[in-house]
C-alpha cells in the first residue's frame, strides 16, 4: 500500500519537475499532474480498504478456528473419560471372570 502512493506521488512529482524544467505550467498540465495524485489517494484508500477487510476476516477465522479447537479440546477430554470408564469396566469383568474360575 505504501509503495502504491510513493510510486504514485514520485510519477506526479516527476511530471511536475519534467513540466517545469521544459517551460510554462499550462493549467492542463497542472490538472494532468493533479489528476494523478488523486489517482494515487484512491488507490492508496482503495488498498487500505482491502487490508482492513483481510484483517477482518483473518480475526473471524482465528474466532473461528480457536470456537473449533475448544470443541476438539472437549472432545478429546470426553473421549479420554470414557476410554477410562470403558478400561475399568473391562477390568472388573477380568476380575469377575476370574474369580468365577477359581471357585
Amino acid at each position: 500500500m505504501k509503495n502504491i502512493v510513493a510510486n504514485t506521488l514520485k510519477v506526479g512529482v516527476a511530471a511536475l519537475f519534467l513540466v517545469a524544467a521544459t517551460g510554462c505550467v499550462t493549467t492542463e498540465q497542472l490538472n494532468a499532474v493533479k489528476a494523478t495524485a488523486d489517482k494515487g489517494v484512491q488507490d492508496a484508500a482503495a488498498a487500505k480498504a482491502a487490508a482492513d477487510s483481510a484483517a477482518a476476516a483473518a480475526a473471524a477465522a482465528r474466532t473461528a478456528a480457536d470456537g473449533a479447537q475448544n470443541a476438539a479440546n472437549r472432545a478429546l477430554t470426553a473421549a479420554q473419560a470414557s476410554q477410562a470408564c470403558c478400561d475399568a469396566t473391562n477390568e472388573k469383568i477380568d476380575r469377575m471372570f476370574k474369580q468365577t474360575q477359581s471357585k
